[in-house]
């Protein structure tokens, strides 16, 4: 692939991308488990209704057991009465569960694998800036046509000033490049990867 600068025009430098990696078979069911992994881990699972026994109320018997014409009724907590308790209702939990290193790693090349065969992959030299600017950064979305589209961008390492400078505009997100998930990848209309970046991919999937 053609290398572009944060112009957004062409370079005369080209990348071989990595065959195992953008080459391979797409896997769609490791990129459902990892989304489904990646989205279970998200939910924070503090729901909570109060039970029979955690209501707040009299236990005195509200009426006699017998000779009403009604049902008996034993206790004004009763889930049948209006502020009584809930039944079976939810309970704090933890959504997570297990998914194996190598699933993950294979649903996350078979996203990238999808960028590239869709042509939705761009590679972009290093770049970096002195400050935050947001405008700078809207620039280069500008030079690469991709305003108006959601993308992501894959950085080899943390920094600070090109996170800051995307960090307000909308249907942009700056990521590490061994941090990413299925589910950022697959959101994303564009995957803007740098020169270095694609590097560190290929010491974080092709293993």
């Amino acid at each position: 692939m053609k290398v572009h600068n944060i112009e957004g025009k062409e370079t005369s430098k080209k990348v071989d991308l990595n065959d195992s990696i953008f080459g391979i078979e797409p896997n769609d069911h490791c990129i459902y488990l990892d989304v489904k992994w990646y989205l279970a881990n998200k939910r924070q699972g503090t729901h909570k209704s109060k039970e029979r026994a955690e209501i707040a109320g009299s236990t005195k018997k509200i009426k006699k057991q017998k000779g009403t014409g009604t049902a008996r009724a034993g206790s004004i907590k009763n889930p049948l009465f209006r502020g009584g308790g809930t039944v079976f209702g939810p309970s704090p939990r933890n959504y997570g569960f297990k998914l194996n290193k190598k699933v993950r790693k294979l649903a996350r090349r078979s996203a990238l694998a999808y960028k590239a065969k869709n042509d939705s992959l761009i590679v972009l030299e290093d770049f970096d800036f002195e400050a935050p600017k947001t405008n700078e950064f809207e620039s280069i979305l500008k030079n690469l046509g991709i305003v108006s589209e959601k993308s992501l961008f894959l950085l080899p390492a943390r920094n600070s000033n090109v996170e800051k400078s995307a960090k307000n505009i909308p249907n942009t997100q700056v990521m590490l490049a061994n941090t990413f998930s299925s589910y950022e990848i697959l959101r994303a209309k564009k995957l803007v990867v740098t020169e270095s970046a694609l590097k560190e991919l290929d010491s974080y999937l092709d293993k």
